[in-house]
């Protein structure tokens, strides 16, 4: 099987001597360091079972990774990867993505590793649409430094470095991504292994950048944080799966809904044929992808999951390469050293 990411000519990558690869090809040797329960592990495994159907060989897949538990990823991936510095993982991708057009690029990175020290890294990727694909595991907590509150907590979090609770408001992720006019955006949770695939798919053969958010459980310092997303009974009132063009209904018996309010606004409601708003993940004006974001509450009351918008705009890398092709005067050091304005300093 092969596919075609868009690659430049519409390269497609196969595998050596055309053989099927299997998840266990993708596992490396090393011993996965997680804690038990942790997240990341079903994350992992989903990771290592999709990537076979994609066709491309290992050595054209790369992780890159920056500081975290999440971080580790690249360990366990029988393909190349870099485990690198606090927050750059994306710009690293970055200079990957425009010198190896041959690469499939994604970034592993956290709540904390890709929003406090990583923050403008990844808007700029962003905006720019660069050709990676970063996953942002959300556990809502700083886990591998033992326990702070991060850019995700919700206000009020005791932690240890907040011991009377946060006074910050947190990010929402995915509103961040949008208002960066991200063409790619999606949230999962870690137990959703289906919607986790089917997502993880469509980020691979986006051409451009995709950001998936995944809300992910840290057994030790924030257990249970998503557990009300989970549970019989409660998750059927709150989470909100959304599948392009499809009406956006949710409930036990689909009797809740997305709906158009009097001002054009979103808002939940019971369902109404009339106003039930039908999702559309290409609409290139990126303001119903942000409206969407906003629907999702700290307190878990409401949360959207699914792919929120998937537009096509040229990539960062193609135009990039576009220009140092089309430029057809050859290079002369010489005359660069030699030409323009000169100084002497010091005659």
């Amino acid at each position: 099987m092969t596919t075609d990411l868009g690659l430049p000519g519409g390269l497609s990558l196969v595998p050596k001597d055309d053989v099927p690869q299997k998840a266990k090809d993708f596992k490396s040797d090393q011993e996965v360091r997680w804690c038990p329960g942790c997240g990341d592990y079903v994350v992992l495994n989903a990771m290592q079972s999709f990537l076979p159907s994609l066709g491309l060989k290992r050595e054209n897949i790369v992780f890159i990774s920056g500081i975290g538990c999440s971080s580790r990823f690249p360990y366990y991936m029988n393909t190349y990867g870099m485990h690198s510095i606090h927050g750059r993982a994306p710009a690293i991708a970055t200079g990957l993505a425009v010198t190896r057009p041959d690469l499939s690029v994604w970034v592993v990175t956290g709540d904390g590793d890709a929003l406090s020290i990583g923050g403008n890294h990844l808007i700029h990727a962003l905006r720019r649409n660069v050709n990676i694909k970063i996953l942002l595991f959300n556990n809502r907590i700083y886990g591998l430094t033992k326990g702070q509150y991060s850019p995700t907590s919700e206000t009020g979090k005791v932690t240890k470095s907040t011991p009377v609770g946060s006074v910050d408001h947190p990010f929402n992720p995915l509103s961040l991504a949008i208002g960066a006019e991200a063409t790619f955006v999606a949230r999962t949770l870690d137990n959703d292994r289906a919607q986790l695939t089917d997502i993880l798919t469509a980020a691979a053969q986006h051409r451009g950048s995709a950001l998936v958010e995944i809300y992910q459980n840290c057994p030790i310092f924030n257990d249970g944080a998503f557990d009300v997303l989970k549970d019989t009974g409660e998750k059927e009132q709150r989470l909100i799966p959304v599948e392009h063009g499809r009406p956006i209904r949710f409930g036990a018996d689909g009797e809740l809904a997305v709906l158009r309010g009097a001002s054009g606004d979103l808002e939940i409601g019971p369902y109404d044929e009339d106003r039930v708003v039908v999702h559309d993940t290409g609409r290139v004006d990126p303001s119903y992808a942000f409206a969407l974001s906003r629907l999702s509450t700290q307190d878990l009351s409401h949360v959207v999951t699914g792919i929120y918008r998937d537009v096509d705009r040229p990539a960062y890398d193609d135009l990039a390469r576009g220009q140092v092709a089309a430029a057809t005067k050859p290079a002369d050091l010489g005359a660069l050293l030699r030409g323009g304005d000169t100084w002497i300093v010091g005659g």
